[in-house]
């Protein structure tokens, strides 16, 4: 029944350590999770690795921000990380950071021997610079318009609308994302990886059936393109590695990402006797790699990655396979919604083998979107896993522990109905392989039915209360448990901690695949406990609550409007407050980016507001003075530190100052130009 043992390693896409793990990423770890658990259960050594991505600007301004050490940073969102993880029994076998000495290592290694063979060029660029912070911008903080699609408000390296690939240089209308300010361009020398020196391999490698066909497709189109050289440095203040003798210039985060695939499995090595790093990285090693990806990243996984491996005389992945998005509700994750949840909200609500089994049930091959529809999440996790799966052990436990001291028959009664289901594990196990988790899932549920309707029809609890009919009331539940101990060991890659509950209750060792062939018999089981409880609705609302940002309740904007003609004393004045409640307000200036009209509202308009690295969207009771047109680009004072507030028509993140008696006379407060979004009001 086993295959011929197999050497694979298996990595996930290092989460980046500057925020916590939300419901999207866990799409990518819980797929990946399944596969390696598995191969594992069909008994090839399989090692899973991952790694927290630690380097790069926003981690260095974050840790800025907070007034501590990058270091300090990353090693607390790493904690974070782990447990969230764990929490969703995601089974790595090591989980390491790229900003540790193996990366370093391997990172240094891969540049040096690309170097030495003529894959590294040298030349001075003229580069986007923050004249306000005082420093080169990277790619990802600068905004503007995309080159290839027009997209607006996309990042300076690559476009998330048409997935477009491209130089800062090429951005029309760019900013810094960090102070607002337009970037001035300067000189800097700086590195770069001559991807075109690897084209006809790639060509190769991409066609030859290592990745899935629509990202080939996609790559074609970069191919008919041509292929760009990649910069590969970037300049201090930079938090990352250094590139050996080139003071002042770092290795950008993109290039070392992925070598912390390496660097974590060389960290495995250095723990486990016998593992070998070459054996699964030398250029002719004959086990196998297999990354598992989000199709936004597919360019440096497919072209990058494997043409520097290439160059540096190591191996390519077997193969990178690439998932589509989450949404929920048929949306995008929302904060508003209440649905762009954290893996720390969901855990506080909900088992985590809920939403494994879901998205399971919905995974492919292929790089399509899946969406997690609540109600329906509700409906077949109830149906399938506790009316179902679970309900099979309930019904027949309790007489085999009443009647029968725990103790199965000696064989199986209905050979046909079990080897029914021990012939469907093969099409089952062919499905996990090629990753069609939703069609593994579907036959299990239907062999479930199965299970279900063989009970039915034997009416076990009609035959307990028959005189003399102990032996077939003993034979009807031990064939139920056994077609149950299959289940959960075909349904044990998606639900470990279940299965491993299921164990512990038949007293059995770890179900390993080849095993499930031989049933239970003679065997004593213990006593059933509950597996798995139903979903309530209420947990879900609860979660989708605890999800929403705190919507004080506020005015869409701030207006104060005295009489045109008379002293402010002839208009009442509200309750005084003290200087220390008004102290409390953080007054900031703020660029309008964009200014939109609200439908089905007659005076609000919908802004949105730079804060300098951080964009608000603010309801604003202005549109009596101000066509949408008359305010983007102006500068505004806003209050930054109002609670978001919930209206009709979104959320509003903020509050923006205007005077007057109202009507067009309302006026925005324009700072001078000397102002720039960001900066405090005092």
């Amino acid at each position: 029944m086993n295959q011929t043992p197999r050497k694979i390693l298996v990595t996930s896409a290092l989460p980046y350590a500057n925020g916590p793990i939300h419901i999207g990423h866990l799409v990518e770890y819980i797929q990946t999770d399944i596969w390696t658990r598995f191969q594992k259960m069909r008994g090839h050594e399989c090692h899973y690795v991952c790694a927290d991505d630690a380097h790069g600007t926003p981690i260095m301004l974050r840790a800025r921000q907070e007034g501590i050490e990058p270091e300090t940073l990353i090693a607390r969102v790493a904690e974070e990380h782990q447990a969230d993880f764990a929490a969703f029994r995601v089974g790595f076998d090591n989980y390491h950071s790229t900003h540790s000495p193996e990366n370093q290592v391997c990172a240094n290694t891969i540049y040096e021997r690309n170097r030495d063979s003529g894959h590294i060029a040298k030349r001075t660029i003229t580069q986007a610079y923050d004249p306000v912070e005082q420093m080169f911008l990277p790619d990802r903080f600068i905004k503007g318009t995309c080159p290839k699609c027009g997209a607006e408000d996309q990042y300076g390296d690559n476009c998330e609308v048409c997935g477009a690939s491209y130089s800062p240089a090429d951005l029309k209308n760019p900013v810094s994302a960090v102070s607002g300010a337009v970037p001035e361009q300067r000189e800097s020398d700086h590195y770069f990886f001559k991807l075109a020196d690897f084209e006809e391999m790639l060509k190769s490698w991409t066609r030859g059936g290592h990745i899935q066909d629509e990202v080939a497709n996609k790559l074609d189109e970069w191919f008919e393109s041509g292929l760009q050289e990649w910069d590969i440095s970037r300049d201090a203040p930079y938090f990352g590695f250094e590139i050996p003798d080139h003071p002042g210039k770092y290795f950008y985060v993109w290039l070392d990402a992925p070598i912390g695939y390496m660097a974590s499995f060389r960290n495995l090595c250095d723990k486990t006797e016998g593992l070998d790093f070459d054996d699964f990285w030398a250029a002719d090693a004959s086990t196998e790699l297999y990354h598992f990806i989000g199709k936004d990243i597919i360019y440096f996984h497919t072209l990058f990655w494997p043409a520097m491996l290439h160059g540096a005389g190591f191996r390519t992945p077997s193969a990178v396979y690439a998932h589509g998005f989450l949404t929920v509700d048929g949306a995008k994750m929302s904060k508003s919604r209440g649905t762009f949840i954290k893996a720390r909200t969901y855990l506080d609500h909900l088992n985590p083998e809920y939403l494994r089994y879901y998205f399971a049930a919905k995974l492919g091959s292929g790089v399509d979107d899946i969406d997690l529809n609540l109600e329906d999440f509700t409906a077949r996790v109830n149906s399938d896993l506790v009316g179902k799966v679970v309900n099979i052990a309930s019904r027949c436990a309790g007489f085999i522990s009443k009647r029968f001291e725990g103790r199965l028959t000696d064989e199986v009664s209905e050979q046909s109905l079990f080897n029914e289901f021990i012939t469907a594990g093969e099409t089952i196990a062919d499905h996990y392989e090629k990753r069609e988790f939703s069609r593994a899932v579907r036959e299990i549920m239907a062999l479930a039915d199965r299970a279900n309707q063989y009970i039915d029809e034997q009416k076990p609890w009609v035959v307990a209360k028959e005189e003399g009919k102990d032996a077939e009331l003993q034979a009807i539940c031990s064939d139920g448990l056994n077609l149950f101990r299959l289940l959960m060991g075909y349904l044990r890659p998606i639900l470990p901690g279940t299965a491993e509950a299921a164990e512990t209750f038949l007293q059995i060792e770890p179900l390993a695949w080849e095993q499930l062939s031989t049933p239970l018999t003679g065997h004593t089981i213990g006593k059933f406990k509950p597996l798995m409880t139903r979903v309530d609705p209420k947990q879900i609302e609860a979660m989708l609550e605890h999800s929403k940002e705190d919507l004080a309740a506020q005015a869409p904007a701030a207006v104060v409007k005295p009489s045109a003609d008379s002293p402010l004393s002839k208009d009442p004045i509200a309750e005084t407050i003290q200087f220390d409640d008004f102290a409390k307000l953080d007054l900031r200036i703020a660029r309008i980016d964009k200014a939109e009209h609200v439908d089905g509202a007659d005076k609000l308009l919908q802004l949105t507001l730079d804060l300098g690295g951080e964009t608000r969207n603010v309801f604003a009771g202005i549109k009596s003075a101000y066509a949408p047109g008359d305010l983007e680009g102006k500068l505004t004072v806003m209050v930054a530190n109002l609670a978001p507030r919930k209206m009709r028509f979104g959320v509003s993140e903020g509050m923006v100052l205007a005077a007057g008696p109202g009507g067009k006379d309302l006026f925005i407060l324009n700072p001078d130009e000397g102002a720039q979004p960001g900066m405090r009001v005092k």
